[in-house]
């Protein structure tokens, strides 16, 4: 799939009616509000990127690359990867040059009479017979410096190697390891029809040429939207995770600000270009490599598919990102997803390729953090979204930095997690992450002594915990060995999933 499917969902203007039969039988990878399957968290059994490998590639495949970057060296060496305006413009001129010298001689004969005696005859015939070898000499004179005018730049033009996409060498004679993975995309999104994918290529470059797309990093590009999407940690496989979140658009202020306009539009458009160049920087394009990312489109509070403006906006960004960034993303989840996407969706689908439809993931809100936990572990899932990954973390510094661990709780069931404090150890704090999936449980922390003479010490009281809840953090400081113990209750029909994490951290 390209980065098109991103926000495919409302980019739809039309409703087909002749389509919402065939579209039930296709659905999207639904997460329903059946009960949770696993106690273990799970990745995605589709979930592998395609291999860069050429060992592991079909035989069809191998050839097609092969004649790819055949092709493509050709063109390089030729000169031939970019358009050439200028010579077109020196044709032209020729012609009208000659076009102009015709009417002229036409005129010259007109004004000759037309009544001729045998003696000027011959006269004539005689001067027209000296000026004959004096006009091929002129002839060739003229002719002769047209020649060297075109020759020159076939003898002065020099070959560029160097030409790049996404800072990987695309001439094949630079041996670079990133360029199979590079051009494999392209054939990947034209089926392996190379004449396609290498005029596919050919357009990207000079799109890029003539958008200043190398140097838009440089460029400072509607600041405002730095909400609207953004990268945040990478997933189970290694790829970066963009999150794009439609609801920041809710903003009637922001929205105007944004899409105003023809020219507010062309900004936003040169802007999500911008973070899909950004994004891309953290790819590793190369075989074995993460060379895709993982988007996650929040739909919460989105305008939805009725703001004209949005809708157009749009458009245009996914023919952009189709066009000019195939095969760069791996999967596209939708969480948050609101009734009409639904409907929206069941039109769109037919006109959709199963290989597109199939990196389609859609997660309803009761579903969000149970969903992505099969892509993102825990510790990479923000807090929003039910993980343990904050902004400016100062307990936990990495993702290394204390695992998470998973339990099951059987409905009606009680059990309890041990943090052990073995020390007395006054400049020690116990730190400690809990996450339960759908909630609806009893819950507390309290931290008991060694010493059995000691007291218990409540840490947080029982309480009764909705649905709705996010992560809990807490700490606690002992002047005395023990354990802090925290106990949950389910008292719902369902099984819940529990995950947890702690660590000590030593005060200075």
């Amino acid at each position: 799939m390209t980065v098109e499917e991103t926000q495919v969902a409302v980019a739809v203007e039309e409703p087909v009616k002749e389509c919402e039969k065939a579209v039930v039988a296709e659905r999207l990878e639904v997460v329903e509000e059946a009960e949770p399957k696993p106690a273990k968290v799970e990745k995605s059994s589709s979930y592998k990127e395609e291999s860069n490998y050429l060992s592991d590639l079909k035989e069809f495949e191998k050839k097609a690359l092969v004649e790819l970057k055949a092709k493509l060296e050709e063109a390089i060496l030729g000169n031939n990867i970019f358009k050439k305006d200028e010579p077109k413009k020196v044709e032209e001129k020729k012609e009208e040059k000659t076009e102009e010298a015709e009417p002229a001689a036409v005129k010259t004969e007109e004004a000759e009479p037309a009544v001729k005696t045998e003696e000027t005859e011959s006269v004539e015939k005689t001067e027209e017979g000296e000026k004959a070898p004096e006009l091929a000499e002129e002839k060739e004179q003229v002719v002769a410096p047209v020649c060297e005018e075109e020759a020159k730049p076939e003898s002065s033009e020099v070959v560029d190697t160097d030409i790049s996409l996404w800072g990987v060498p695309l001439f094949p004679g630079k041996g670079s390891e990133g360029t199979d993975a590079v051009l494999l995309k392209f054939l990947r999104a034209r089926e392996f029809k190379v004449n396609e994918a290498f005029e596919m290529l050919k357009k990207t470059l000079q799109w890029r040429k003539d958008s200043k797309i190398d140097s838009i990093l440089e460029e400072e590009i509607c600041s405002d939207l730095s909400s609207a999407a953004y990268l945040n940690g990478v997933d189970r496989e290694g790829h970066p995770v963009c999150y794009n979140i439609f609801g920041v658009f809710d903003s009637e202020e922001l929205y105007q600000k944004t899409f105003g306009n023809e020219e507010k539009r062309g900004q936003f458009l040169r802007w999500r270009v911008q973070l899909m160049e950004k994004s891309i920087q953290k790819l590793e394009l190369r075989p074995g490599g993460a060379t895709s990312l993982l988007q996650i489109n929040d739909l919460k509070n989105s305008p939805g598919p009725i703001k004209k403006e949005l809708r157009v906006a749009t458009k245009q960004a996914v023919g952009l990102l189709q066009d000019n960034y195939p095969e760069l993303v791996a999967k596209n989840i939708f969480i948050n997803v609101p009734f009409w996407y639904y409907a929206l969706n069941a039109l769109l689908s037919p006109f959709l390729t199963q290989r597109t439809k199939s990196k389609f993931v859609v997660a309803r809100p009761a579903k969000v953090t149970e969903t992505l936990l099969k892509y993102i572990p825990a510790e990479e899932i923000p807090i929003q979204y039910g993980g343990f990954k904050r902004e400016d973390d100062t307990e936990f510094f990495s993702s290394e930095d204390g695992s998470v661990s998973e339990l099951t709780l059987k409905a009606g069931s009680t059990q309890t997690i041990e943090i052990e404090a073995a020390e007395a150890d006054s400049s020690s704090t116990l730190v400690w992450d809990v996450s339960i999936l759908g909630w609806e449980v009893n819950y507390k922390e309290e931290f008991v002594p060694s010493d059995e003479g000691s007291y218990t010490i409540i840490v947080q009281k029982k309480k009764k915990i909705g649905a709705n809840e996010g992560p809990i953090r807490n700490t606690f400081r002992s002047n005395e060995p023990g354990k802090v113990v925290l106990t949950i209750e389910n008292t719902s029909s369902k099984k819940k999933r529990v995950l947890y994490r702690h660590k000590t951290n030593k005060c200075i």
